[in-house]
């Protein structure tokens, strides 16, 4: 089975992001520099009255400490490393953000439906990318940029409309919010199929639409 896993062990740790024990600007920086991926500094969680509220000064922020601090994020997002120490250097807590439609996509599902499919990948013995689940209830599966026009064509096909699944891909001009950022007071994002050597190289979304869409429209 698969599980969501906190920290990463073995000889695969010095090529992968840890989650524990390590600084969001050493986490931005292991994204940038071992897996190439573009990075940007959101929101962040400031202490006030006693209890977390986001940086962005909305009381009723619904993504507190984890969604972008500016509206020109995308221009701001960087895949160099030396940069992106220099961003969380100004602002450590900042949370960690992913710009998608860069260097892969994201197709988003819930938990539920998620952990469903997962189980059935691993019987189907597909080569997944990294997967992340969210405090929200959220599970995001990374694959190759593009997945947006491909997705509906492909749900149809499957006998399924996307307005009638909870199933959405996150292309350019989205973004998802990387382990170990925190929702406020709901957790963090965690891995559930972690970043490692073997799924450097991203599947295609036509390689996990058939599971994702079975799981969603048996959650429905």
């Amino acid at each position: 089975m698969f599980i969501v896993e906190e920290t990463i062990v073995g000889t695969e740790a010095a090529q992968i992001p840890k989650q524990r024990g390590e600084s969001l600007l050493e986490t931005a920086v292991r994204y940038a520099e071992e897996r190439h991926w573009d990075v940007f500094p959101g929101t962040w969680l400031e202490a006030v009255e006693g209890s977390q509220r986001c940086s962005c000064g909305d009381a009723a922020c619904p993504a507190p400490g984890s969604h972008p601090a500016r509206p020109d994020w995308a221009t701001q997002a960087t895949g160099s490393a030396t940069v992106a120490r220099r961003m969380w250097q100004k602002q450590p807590t900042a949370s960690i953000l992913l710009p998608t439609g860069r260097t892969f996509d994201a197709i988003s599902v819930p938990e539920t439906a998620g952990f469903l499919a997962l189980a059935r990948m691993e019987r189907m013995e597909l080569t997944l990318g990294p997967v992340t689940l969210t405090p929200d209830r959220r599970m995001e599966f990374f694959v190759l940029p593009g997945a947006g026009v491909k997705v509906p064509d492909l749900v149809r096909k499957l006998g399924w409309s996307v307005s009638s699944l909870d199933l959405t891909v996150l292309g350019e001009g989205a973004y998802v919010a990387a382990p170990p950022t925190r929702f406020g007071s709901r957790g963090a994002v965690q891995w559930a199929c972690r970043p490692t050597p073997a799924n450097r190289w991203l599947p295609d979304a036509e390689e996990l639409i058939s599971p994702l869409a079975y799981a969603c429209g048996r959650d429905r």
